[in-house]
């Protein structure tokens, strides 16, 4: 939830009334109480024998005020006199400090708490002498006003949440590699060769876990083998070539797919995974073998110049590099239906959150109240399977904020991307850390460009930082 400001006494210098003088009055609100604090000043008070002088701090509001208790010091004769005909209590009642004149202290740290009431806001606090005769007649009245107290009321936002725009086709994928064993200079897939049966069997579970889903359809299947450098380039090129095609139809007899679905492609030589290996490694001679990779050498001369140069080295890489270079990339690309009822939405998202698209979260979003659990839930689903995705990202920080989680939502922030509602994010961001020059830029950039909801945010702001000057300007 959005967090509220305390408030502030807006102090005016250290003020007196003939020989009493205020210094440090402190308002605060502490939940339901308001403490008053203040340093009443009394060693220049002079009070006749027959004279009383009551000084009496009051909460001043528009419709509203409360007296707090009073401090009263007493010349001898009055003094006595109500010690005799009241007891305890002296002018102002039992609540009173009572002091002598002539045994008053030089300072009386003044504190006292009360009960909390809404029209204290933007209350004034008053500080009154006033000097009594015989019979209580009141002789003198004079008055001071302190400062004055305010608390802001909370900004409580409505967070502006961004709808993803319509989506047209969902298309994902799923890739691998795979390792398939060929005998020496041969295309032909067996198997049972070596681990051929695991590798194979990665393939068929890759294509069967989307190809078994009644809400998804294969759109193509794409394998691209490779060879080794360590055989003449065209003989490799053969190789690559025939391997991949005699995967593509191992594939073609475990499955019934359309003509044109299963694309193949080769490279003869996986000279990018060599350099990979070799640049990771911690081989002697790594970087002059780096050199020859990344040098103009064709294929065949570069090969030979690292067996030849480098002949132990090349033979660890022919027994531990080369064989990982023989494989076959895969990819298996895929759409998923669009779903428009909110309860299946609901389902899926419990089960298969992958398969929904950005829309389809937001859809479910607005069945749920802003800020309930439910609702947060959906946005941090969605952020999950679009990581990287601005809308989501916004979305998302927006949830954080409303909760009151402000290192989760700065990490949302910086992949929510340059959208007007961002801009409202970032400072609705900037106002719950209290700084309100960043607040009102990021809230005056949003309303230029067309977020109605960011005129709210910078009165308040505007406010906040009027009562601060004022706050510092009187001090």
């Amino acid at each position: 939830m959005m967090t509220a400001l305390l408030g502030l006494l807006s102090p005016v210098a250290a003020q007196r009334i003939d020989g009493v003088s205020v210094e440090n009055p402190q308002l605060e609100r502490n939940g339901e109480y308001m403490a008053v604090n203040m340093e009443v000043a009394l060693s220049a008070l002079r009070v006749e024998s027959n004279r009383a002088v009551l000084l009496t701090p009051t909460i001043v509001g528009e419709a509203d005020s409360l007296v707090l208790p009073s401090i009263g010091v007493y010349g001898r004769t009055r003094y006595f006199h109500y010690l005799r005909n009241r007891g305890a209590a002296m002018l102002s009642g039992e609540d009173e400090t009572t002091y002598r004149a002539s045994k008053r202290p030089e300072e009386v740290a003044y504190s006292v708490v009360v009960p909390y009431a809404a029209w204290m806001n933007g209350a004034q606090l008053r500080f009154d002498r006033k000097d009594y005769g015989c019979c209580s007649t009141l002789l003198d009245e004079q008055s001071m006003l302190l400062g004055g107290w305010w608390e802001p009321t909370p900004w409580e936002p409505v967070l502006a949440y961004v709808r993803p725009a319509a989506e047209g086709e969902k298309s994902y994928s799923l890739s691998g590699s795979a390792f398939i064993d060929f005998p020496v200079n041969q295309t032909v897939i067996r198997p049972e060769y070596r681990r051929n049966a695991d590798e194979l069997a990665k393939i068929q579970a890759t294509i069967d876990s989307v190809r078994n889903d009644r809400d998804i359809t294969i759109t193509s299947v794409w394998l691209k083998g490779f060879a080794s450098p360590e055989s003449p380039y065209s003989h490799n090129a053969s190789l690559a070539k025939g391997r991949t095609e005699a995967l593509k139809s191992h594939i073609r007899r475990l499955y019934r797919f359309d003509e044109g679905t299963i694309e193949t492609d080769y490279e003869p030589e996986d000279w990018e995974g060599l350099r990979r290996y070799v640049a990771e490694s911690n081989l002697e001679h790594r970087e002059q073998i780096l050199a020859i990779i990344d040098g103009p050498l064709e294929p065949d001369a570069r090969e030979w110049k690292i067996r030849s140069s480098y002949p132990e080295e090349y033979r660890f890489l022919l027994q531990y590099c080369y064989p990982a270079l023989r494989h076959t990339d895969y990819r298996i690309s895929y759409v998923v239906r669009s779903f428009s009822d909110v309860e299946e939405i609901k389902r899926i998202m419990k089960t298969q959150p992958q398969k929904l698209g950005l829309n389809e979260f937001y859809l479910v979003a607005q069945t749920y109240e802003p800020g309930t659990e439910e609702f947060n839930q959906v946005f941090e689903t969605a952020v999950r399977m679009y990581p990287d995705d601005p809308v989501a990202n916004l979305n998302a920080a927006n949830t954080a904020l409303q909760s009151g989680n402000l290192d989760l939502a700065a990490r949302y922030l910086e992949k929510a991307g340059d959208a007007p509602e961002a801009d409202y994010a970032r400072g609705a961001y900037a106002l719950l850390l209290e700084e309100y020059d960043e607040a009102e830029r990021c809230m005056l950039r949003a309303e230029e460009r067309g977020v109605e909801l960011a005129a709210q945010a910078l009165e308040w702001i505007r406010e906040m930082k009027t009562r601060k000057t004022k706050t510092i300007n009187n001090k």
